[in-house]
């Protein structure tokens, strides 16, 4: 009788145990995917032009070390696509485009993208292959420009600067080679998408190309552009910009994306790899 007593307690205990056991493993494995749950990145998209993008790779390392925020670059060869990409929802940032080619798309597509950071100043260049410095243009030589509103605009404007032509003056940011009132060297224009210019110059006497362009082509702006924008408090409309759609402009996780560009590390960034190509701008535009 004893030994029954005995066998039935122990038998009791043991499947006590078991069954504790089975709790903690329950509560641990519980606990385990909790705590997956949490340490699970947040993900964003951003559209950029370009291969080069070392101040964005600097940022991507911070944030996901920092923040657990993990941002996927997605490379685009056009301004266009981009902004039809963030239109669509196929992204959810951009950072390629100045402010006034921003606010210019807006009123063409009835888009509402809206400036939720500023980021550098890629001032525009003329480069050429036969050319080593605007004195050596000749009459009738060739030019060729980007041919979207805002970029032709403003390359037609750095041709006015470097005393090539004159513009009508109302044409305010948005001349076309219609506006032009005086061309000296009788320059002939040949207007194509921004990311043909650098491909013509083979073909062309000099060409004016935007600076991401420029790079992925090979050329340092500050060092190999026959003239070179200069940066003037009349630059702001051409400030590079992260772009959102309007009704995220207050997510917290963008804005904290925002906050981690604009720091000193980004700028030395932008420094070092445009070798003095670019300028941070965000506290010019505060």
């Amino acid at each position: 009788m004893k030994n029954k007593t005995f066998l039935a307690t122990l038998t009791l205990s043991a499947s006590l145990f078991l069954a504790a056991c089975g709790s903690a493993a329950s509560d641990s494995s519980s606990s385990d995917v909790t705590s997956a749950e949490a340490t699970e990145p947040v993900k964003v998209t951003l559209g950029v032009v370009g291969e080069v993008n070392e101040p964005w790779d600097y940022v991507i390392e911070e944030l996901k070390e920092k923040e657990n925020i993990e941002v996927e670059l997605v490379k685009f060869t056009d301004y266009t696509t981009p902004n039809n990409a963030l239109a669509e929802g196929e992204i959810d940032l951009s950072s390629f485009q100045t402010e006034i080619f921003m606010d210019n798309y807006n009123k063409d597509h009835g888009t509402e993208f809206t400036t939720i950071g500023y980021t550098v100043m890629a001032p525009l260049g003329l480069y050429s292959e036969k050319i080593t410095d605007i004195s050596e243009l000749k009459d009738g030589d060739t030019i060729a420009i980007p041919n979207d509103v805002s970029n032709e605009g403003r390359a037609l404007i750095l041709l006015q600067t470097a005393g090539l032509i004159t513009l009508d003056p109302e044409a305010g940011l948005f001349p076309t080679t219609e506006d032009v009132v005086e061309n000296k060297l009788n320059l002939q224009f040949q207007t194509l998408e921004s990311n043909q210019t650098a491909r013509a110059l083979q073909d062309v006497t000099a060409s004016v190309i935007n600076s991401g362009m420029a790079v992925d082509a090979g050329f340092t702006p500050s060092q190999d552009a026959v003239f070179l924008e200069p940066v003037t408090a009349d630059s702001k409309p051409y400030y590079n910009v992260i772009a959102a759609l309007s009704e995220d402009v207050d997510n917290e996780t963008f804005q904290t994306i925002v906050a981690y560009y604009q720091s000193e590390g980004t700028a030395k960034v932008i420094e070092e790899a445009s070798k003095g190509s670019q300028f941070p701008v965000w506290d010019e535009a505060e």
